[in-house]
């Protein structure tokens, strides 16, 4: 690998990007396995690591340079094969591995790619141990930390790792509770769910009618699953069935539908369990957390139940952090990343969406009954594909827009406007009063950005 590439690959979710290009590159998944082992051998001694993936035609890639290079240093390595990401943070903690490995770009189309990596517990290992792993790759700093020659890992392949993420997903929906008399349409979006998301519902005795479920490497999040919930509107109306549960390509991201084709996006599903576990009595310190993009109608929902929202930044990575620092077991992001700590310890679709169907259960309710009591503001979200990601305000014209936006909004409204984690896109998001006004307010934001370092490609 060239020196004089940047090595500070790590992004809010791990190193992302196109495959078979850099950083996404065989060498990098070699280097970050081999600098992984360097520092577990350190912190640990003699480790063991899961990997798992999505459907991607190019986890093929990854997964195996991954292995060779921990094996290389001595780490043990346990190969699951498709499963969602929390599935690994799941089966890390069961087989008391030291840490977990997931190959995936999520959301992102089937030429992404990602790899990202859990600690013990199922979270995301801290930032120093990305930061030393840079350096390690940067320098090359291997000798010193080679095992003997009887001593480098071994690989195993790990065949019952579906059958137990079903069976932990179960636990968490009542044994006393059947889903016998709901009809769900489920979405898979081709991706790490295909398999073990409807086993989990059928087994709980749902009608079941699944699509999204025939990966072919190249189909994942292919106008399909939570990103593309269209399809999936269409096909709650076909099957007049109770709910539709729509997936990510990594089955973190859970957005529903309810029974009139209405979308419940992360902010309803969140306030939906907020609510839910405020009535009850378990809802930890009062609070939930959200992110900077949670619409208004949301904050106001929860303010109007007495519940404390703390605001994180956008990634369920940073979600999390604020969850654990202030001692709060629910958060979530209005793209449908669910977290439930007494759960489990990243976001869960499945998990979520069982949350959901158990309270429309037990309250003798429809989905659009449980959704009506959050008033969304109209937002428009934009995004906009970038060459390049420089200072925003480096931008002409864009500190000028901004202002006559938020001179035409006063209090009434806002912008957000940031450049995502994971991919090569500025997202402009505008909320207010009327649809129509914050739709052309975000799309005279978007046209300066894009004229500037938009990527038409």
């Amino acid at each position: 690998m060239s020196k004089e590439k940047s090595f500070e690959i790590f992004g809010t979710d791990g190193v992302r990007g196109r495959a078979n290009h850099f950083p996404m590159i065989p060498e990098t998944a070699l280097a970050l396995g081999r600098a992984a082992g360097k520092i577990f051998n350190k912190n640990i001694g003699k480790s063991r690591i899961v990997i798992g993936k999505d459907t991607r035609l190019s986890c093929y890639i990854f997964e195996n340079a991954l292995i060779s290079g921990l094996c290389s240093m001595g780490v043990d390595t346990l190969m699951v094969g498709p499963l969602p990401t929390p599935g690994i943070a799941f089966i890390t903690r069961a087989y008391r591995a030291d840490a977990g490995i997931v190959i995936s770009a999520s959301h992102n189309p089937y030429y992404d790619n990602g790899i990202k990596f859990f600690d013990a517990q199922g979270f995301k290992l801290p930032d120093e141990w990305e930061t030393e792993m840079e350096r390690i790759i940067k320098q090359s700093d291997y000798q010193d930390s080679l095992p003997k020659d009887n001593d480098i890992g071994k690989n195993t392949k790990i065949i019952d790792a579906d059958g137990r993420y079903i069976e932990f997903v179960k636990a968490t929906f009542p044994r006393r509770m059947s889903l016998k008399n709901l009809k769900i349409v489920l979405d898979c979006a081709n991706g790490a769910g295909y398999r073990v998301a409807p086993l989990v519902f059928r087994e709980l005795d749902a009608k079941v009618y699944s699509y999204g479920t025939n990966p072919n490497g190249l189909n994942i999040n292919d106008n399909c699953g939570s990103m593309h919930p269209q399809l999936i509107q269409k096909w709650v109306l076909e099957h007049r069935a109770d709910v539709g549960i729509a997936l990510d390509g990594d089955a973190d991201r859970v957005v529903m539908v309810d029974e009139n084709a209405q979308i419940v996006d992360g902010d309803t599903i969140l306030a939906i369990c907020a609510r839910d576990m405020h009535k009850r009595g378990l809802l930890k310190n009062n609070q939930v957390v959200s992110t900077v993009m949670s619409n208004l109608g949301f904050i106001k929902a929860m303010e109007e139940l007495g519940i404390d929202v703390i605001k994180s930044q956008v990634g369920d990575r940073y979600v999390i952090q604020d969850m654990i620092k202030n001692d709060i077991i629910l958060g979530g992001e209005q793209s449908g990343h669910m977290i439930f700590l007494d759960f489990n310890t990243t976001g869960d679709g499945l998990v979520a969406a069982l949350q959901v169907l158990r309270i429309m259960i037990e309250t003798d309710s429809k989905l659009s009954d449980l959704a009506s009591f959050v008033k969304k503001f109209p937002q428009t979200l934009v995004n906009v594909k970038v060459k390049k990601k420089p200072p925003l305000e480096s931008i002409p014209q864009f500190r000028e827009t901004i202002e006559n936006v938020e001179s035409i909004l006063l209090d009434r409204g806002r912008v957000l406007v940031r450049y995502s984690g994971t991919e090569n896109i500025c997202r402009v998001m505008v909320e207010g009063n009327k649809q129509k006004q914050v739709t052309q307010l975000a799309d005279s934001i978007a046209d300066v950005v894009r004229a500037a370092i938009g990527d038409e490609e």
